[in-house]
């Protein structure tokens, strides 16, 4: 009732807003940037990406990143001042995947165009969508703790907020794989919201009541991965006969790798960003051609005009042999976000 409440009024007023002012391409185009929380490295990486991409650093956009702080209401209400401003293009990654889908939906009646990057939204009106396959991700990292535990014994499961669409597709990713180890048995599974105190103290709660009967564990992000990991530490329990996968490729997670210590898979930041930047560009200027090099990179993902209704960026496995350049190119991205101003 709650949730129903404030979407009907966001709505009223946003339509409102919508039938007096339409958003317009400007010669320096205003663009925002909604993104459901930047707690976690992951966005923050993705918001440094963002405001190093050649466009942003050359002045040539006026770029605004609104902090949604993993609550549906803010998120709603930034949405709702990005229509009364007369932006231009908005790039959205939604805190919920069906209410997101209203927030598209004022936009669209607003003329803005809005880009999805990174989580999905239950909505046809996007622009485009730019983001990596979640359910892959999630298949392969659930299969990497199986295959360690040669398909027998115990997990548990760390899950991203529950209604977004990472989780959701992880998550049948995650049972796939368990689908093809039945003698394995799920102990445990719950939301940490993407975040590593959250996982450290559930983590926590979880070796009290199984101890050492657990024998994997599948984070739905490094984050909760690592919140994990120290939980074991906490307890001084041997983290190293148990099996610990997490995605996203943060940068605590690439030195755990490095370590032995756990597995990931990079998900590219940069890419989903700075591809998200150059699809609204040129959805407000048909002959914009894409300024970062992120096309060029992935063959499988090409630019194709900047027209397709959805890319999809590969993924990165994490190993002994790419982790090295992986650290690499993560010091020059954050060198080049403080160079842009952080």
């Amino acid at each position: 009732m709650i949730r129903a409440f404030y979407v009907l009024k966001v709505i009223a007023t946003a339509c409102a807003i919508a039938m007096c002012s339409l958003a317009h391409a400007q010669e320096r185009p205003k663009i925002g940037a909604a993104v459901y929380g930047l707690k976690a490295e992951f966005m923050q990486l993705w918001a440094a990406a963002l405001k190093a991409h050649p466009a942003v650093d050359a002045g040539d956009v006026e770029l605004t990143i609104f902090d949604g702080a993993y609550d549906e209401q803010t998120q709603a209400d930034q949405f709702q001042r990005m229509i009364g401003d007369d932006f231009d293009a908005i790039l959205f990654v939604p805190i919920d995947e069906a209410l997101g889908a209203q927030l598209v939906q004022l936009a669209h009646d607003a003329g803005i165009p809005v880009i999805g990057s990174n989580t999905r939204v239950d909505s046809d009106l996007l622009a485009a969508y730019i983001g990596s396959d979640d359910v892959e991700a999630g298949y392969l990292e659930a299969k990497h703790v199986l295959d360690q535990m040669a398909c027998s014994g115990n997990v548990v499961i760390l899950e991203g907020p529950i209604g977004q669409s990472a989780q959701i597709s992880r998550l049948k990713g995650n049972q796939k794989a368990l689908a093809e180890c039945p003698d394995v048995r799920v102990l445990e599974q719950a939301t940490a919201n993407w975040q590593e105190p959250a996982a450290r103290t559930l983590m926590a709660t979880w070796l009290t009541a199984h101890g050492t009967g657990i024998n994997g564990v599948i984070g739905q992000n490094d984050e909760m991965a690592l919140g994990a990991l120290a939980a074991y530490q906490d307890a001084q329990l041997d983290p190293g006969v148990v099996a610990f996968a997490g995605i996203d490729g943060v940068t605590d997670a690439l030195h755990a790798v490095e370590r032995g210590e756990m597995t990931s898979i990079l998900q590219d930041a940069v890419a989903q960003s700075q591809g998200a930047l150059d699809l609204a560009l040129h959805r407000l200027d048909a002959t914009y051609a894409p300024r970062s090099d992120v096309w060029t990179r992935y063959p499988s993902m090409p630019w194709n005009g900047g027209t397709d209704a959805e890319y999809v960026v590969p993924w990165t496995p994490v190993t002994a042999t790419n982790v090295g350049q992986l650290l690499s190119d993560r010091a020059a991205l954050q060198a080049a976000a403080d160079a842009a101003g952080g």
